[in-house]
């Protein structure tokens, strides 16, 4: 017997195709034949008397030099006891990862907007065939079903009244038929029929499909025939973007909860949006202080926030009494303009224990705790131990742990076996996270009845202090920290003092980190958001002696090497472009008046005439921590900031290996203006070579490794946050990969644009005018008068001068343009929708910021100003809403 595999894919010059095939636990990898343009062929003998048992195979092409792309068809499979009297013929068609059709097989179209009957009835097929056609079609709607026609009379001749039906089977609809009388090549396509009507509704677009290959009843043809050609003019939606904490109800302590996704559910339900977006909802108590309200520091990458408990619903009827003398300061704190993150914390830890105390037998013994426990105790043991330590240490930094600062299994075995006198405590934490599961899965079956999908964020870091680096320090290089190089929010870049991947050892297994990370997340997301994509391409990582981002470097990256500078007639001094330059006039520069007390710092360089930091002084770690220890005076604080400055003050700066990377934004830089014109010239020649040339197909190929295996670990669609300094390879892998863009109006991808208009936004995108770590439509309005009348002439093409304030108008127009964009999503923070209403929205634009970039000690407090239950009053702001949406054709 044999079977044989025919792809249909038209190659190019230097690629080439192989399949592998793997059938009782073994696989072997093989190169397939060119045919011709349209197919690639491997056959397969099989020399089992009775063949028997399922065949699973993978297609992957081959490209010279790069990094070899998967068929993103991941369950291709074939049941050989089903022919067992003669050879089979497979046709596939290859699947591309970037087809747009893929976008709608994620979970958010499966389960929500494209729910199909999960039991559906089964029509009879042929008995006797010769033929077997299989074709995907996840765009098709409730009560629709795919069919069959084509030429000669296996195919019904092309009979709309008499298609042949086909049953769907997971992903794919099949259908079979006897083609033994028919001529070949024969013609054919897929229908869509009612099932409501028992009519047929249409045929796919474009040409018929050929069939070129005959079978008989000994010799099977198989064809799966990919996506049937349905237009993509059905799904547009729009959806509200707001942090869990913003969240305000009349019920709620101080602070957004779980729970109240299901108000907001109803509101935004109730004028047509399609999908609710958070912020990560990970637990971030690694202080105990206001510090640990930035939700992108989670210490563990697994747990929930405790913040956003409803005690009052752990509580129920029967424990409510425990409750009573909270409710005078739950009402104070949801009484105020922000959240108050330790107050709000401190109570509900008191009451947290109290309820524990109380219901902990009743929990355990639950049996659908128990099946949650044995599911998640992989991250949901260390993590509880974790929390204990770190309480009864007093400190996340489990290096300065007196025991355990090491993770070791069978010391955390002990400490949570049965009759541990530590178990109860430690217990306490498997207690809230129950909790908390059962109420963020409740809201999101909430959401989910009333047709939204829940969209999350994944941190592109873990915290430093992290249960996550306890358990698995390997994962990651603790010795680096990473951020973001310097753009128009943070001058001096971002610091963000999170480790940085190895992904060298995330491959060594397969991702499983990711893996289990994403399977959790799907239990109550249906789509989420990279954060900081551009981090899979490369990382801006930063020294641990290093305060500011400025002194970070892309890794990896191709090094610049002394040869070139050689090369191209600069020579090459490596204190001259290493160290920092610090001349006479420097000082002055950078320090002014304050130049006689900076000179404490510095001691001269008998050999260049210029100075050097004294060693004690050479790292912003060492001034940090030498100017801690003084007295607090503005004196002070210009000193740390200009050394800071003398200490950026590089051109080159060298990795562990001795190689050389150019520090970003030389041009700023005084070593830089200070030099010849003439090297000025050919060094800056390298510095954009280096950063916007050199490394892109090596970028590309870093991505390549790991995207790809990520987004097969998950079914939820994915969304990458693609700004800043984007390097040109990344919109073609993101293409290529199916994962949608996020477009934002004030900040363009094109260069020497001013502004992105979202009619030009891909259909595979998320167009938004702002987000939360940007100020919103009415503050941005506000903040740069030229910028705003050259938006209010350009993109709103009205005349003369602008208003001064954004004026609800202005407001609504702005929203307008992005609901009436092609992308598949148009996503509002909640305080832009509000600015559209004169008579809802704050008075000060600046109070509905969530998020400055540029200050890593940002307190995140915003709440809404509104209840949900008043905004679900506004009758003329919600209809106004609903009337764009439904227009649109997003509603």
């Amino acid at each position: 017997m044999k079977v044989h595999f025919y792809l249909r894919y038209g190659t190019q010059f230097g690629q080439t195709l192989s399949i592998s095939i793997t059938k009782d636990g073994q696989t072997q990898y093989q190169p397939m034949l060119y045919v011709n343009q349209e197919f690639w062929h491997f056959a397969l003998e099989i020399t089992d008397k009775k063949p028997s048992g399922i065949l699973r195979y993978q297609y992957e092409l081959h490209n010279t030099g790069k990094i070899s792309t998967p068929d993103w068809e991941s369950e291709r499979s074939i049941d050989l006891g089903e022919h067992t009297k003669g050879d089979v013929q497979i046709i596939d068609t290859w699947n591309n990862a970037g087809a747009y059709e893929n976008a709608f097989a994620t979970q958010p179209f499966k389960n929500i907007f494209f729910k199909q009957d999960s039991n559906p009835a089964k029509v009879k097929q042929a008995t006797k065939f010769t033929h077997e056609f299989r074709a995907k079609a996840p765009m098709l709607r409730a009560g629709e079903s795919l069919c069959l026609l084509g030429t000669g009379n296996g195919l019904h001749d092309w009979s709309v009244t008499q298609p042949i039906l086909m049953n769907r089977n997971g992903d794919w609809w099949s259908a079979r038929a006897d083609l033994g009388k028919d001529d070949f090549p024969l013609a054919y396509k897929y229908g869509i029929w009612d099932n409501n009507t028992k009519k047929f509704s249409r045929f796919e677009d474009g040409d018929n499909r050929v069939l070129y290959f005959a079978g008989d009843a000994s010799n099977a043809v198989v064809l799966h025939d990919g996506f049937v050609r349905v237009p993509n003019d059905g799904f547009k939606g729009a959806g509200v973007a707001i942090p869990v904490f913003s969240l305000r109800t009349d019920q709620s302590y101080g602070t957004g909860e779980f729970s109240d996704l299901k108000p907001l559910a109803d509101w935004a339900s109730s004028i047509g949006l399609k999908i609710i977006q958070l912020l990560p909802v990970n637990d971030t108590s690694a202080t105990s202080t206001w510090t640990d309200s930035y939700p992108y520091a989670a210490v563990s990458a697994f747990a929930l926030h405790p913040l956003y408990l409803n005690i009052k619903a752990v509580a129920g009827k029967k424990h409510a009494a425990l409750l009573k003398h909270f409710d005078k300061k739950q009402k104070q704190l949801n009484s105020l303009e922000t959240v108050d993150y330790e107050a709000v914390m401190q109570e509900k830890s008191t009451a947290i224990r109290l309820l524990y105390d109380a219901m902990a037998a009743e929990t355990f013994a639950d049996k659908a705790y128990q099946v949650y426990f044995e599911e998640n105790k992989h991250w949901l043991v260390p993590y509880a131990v974790f929390t204990w330590l770190k309480e009864q240490n007093g400190t996340s930094d489990f290096y300065q742990w007196k025991k355990y600062s090491v993770y070791q299994q069978k010391e955390i075995d002990a400490l949570t076996a049965a009759g541990s006198k530590q178990l109860k405590d430690i217990a306490l934490h498997y207690f809230v996270q129950w909790q908390l599961h059962l109420q963020l899965k409740d809201a999101a079956d909430y959401a989910h009845a009333k047709g939204l999908a829940i969209k999350g964020d994944i941190p592109i870091g873990i915290y430093r202090y992290s249960c996550d680096a306890w358990v698995a320090p390997e994962l990651y290089n603790m010795s680096r920290q990473t951020g973001a190089p310097p753009d128009d929010f943070a001058e001096k870049g971002q610091n963000w003092g999170f480790p940085t991947y190895n992904w060298e050892r995330m491959k060594a297994d397969d991702f499983a980190w990711w893996k289990q990370r994403f399977e959790q997340m799907s239990l109550y997301f249906d789509a989420f958001r990279i954060d900081h994509i551009l981090g899979f391409f490369r990382i801006w990582s930063i020294p641990l002696d290093a305060i500011e981002g400025i002194l970070g470097r892309f890794v990896p990256a191709i090094p610049v090497r002394e040869q070139e500078f050689w090369q191209e007639g600069i020579g090459f001094n490596k204190d001259r472009f290493c160290r920092p330059f610090i001349s006479e006039r420097v000082l002055w520069e950078v320090f002014g008046d304050d130049a006689i007390h900076a000179r404490q710092f510095l001691q001269v360089n008998e050999a260049t005439g210029t100075y050097d930091l004294k060693p004690e002084f050479e790292s912003q770690q060492k001034v940090q921590q030498w100017m801690d220890q003084q007295p607090a005076s503005d004196l002070n604080i210009r000193l740390r900031n200009g050394l800071f400055n003398l200490i950026a003050n590089v051109i080159l700066l060298q990795d562990e290996q001795g190689n050389y990377h150019f520090r970003f934004g030389i041009d700023k830089t005084t070593s830089f203006r200070y030099l010849d014109d003439t090297i000025k010239a050919k060094i800056n020649a390298m510095y954009i070579n280096y950063f916007f040339r050199r490394q892109d197909d090596f970028w590309q190929r870093e991505a390549m490794e790991k995207l790809p295996a990520l987004k097969r670990g998950t079914n939820m669609l994915i969304c990458g946050e693609d700004l800043g300094m984007v390097p040109g390879c990344v919109p073609d892998v993101m293409n290529d990969l199916g994962i949608l863009s996020l477009e934002i109006q004030r900040m363009p991808k094109k260069t020497g644009s001013t502004f992105f208009h979202p009619k030009d936004a891909p259909y595979l995108s998320v167009v938004t005018p702002s987000t939360h770590d940007m100020s919103t439509i009415r503050g941005w309005w506000e903040e740069d008068r030229k910028l705003s009348q050259r938006f209010y002439n350009e993109q709103l093409q009205r005349e003369g001068d602008a208003p001064f304030f954004c004026e609800p108008w202005i407001n609504r127009a702005i929203i307008e343009q992005h609901i009436y964009s092609p992308a598949m999503w148009s996503i509002f923070q909640l305080q832009d929708l509000m600015g559209s209403d004169g008579d809802i929205r704050r008075e000060n634009p600046n109070d509905e910021r969530i998020n400055v970039p540029a200050n890593p000690k940002h307190y995140w407090q915003y709440r809404m100003h509104l209840s949900l239950e008043d905004l679900m009053g506004k009758k003329g702001f919600n209809a106004d809403l609903k009337e764009m949406l439904v227009g649109s054709g997003r509603g």
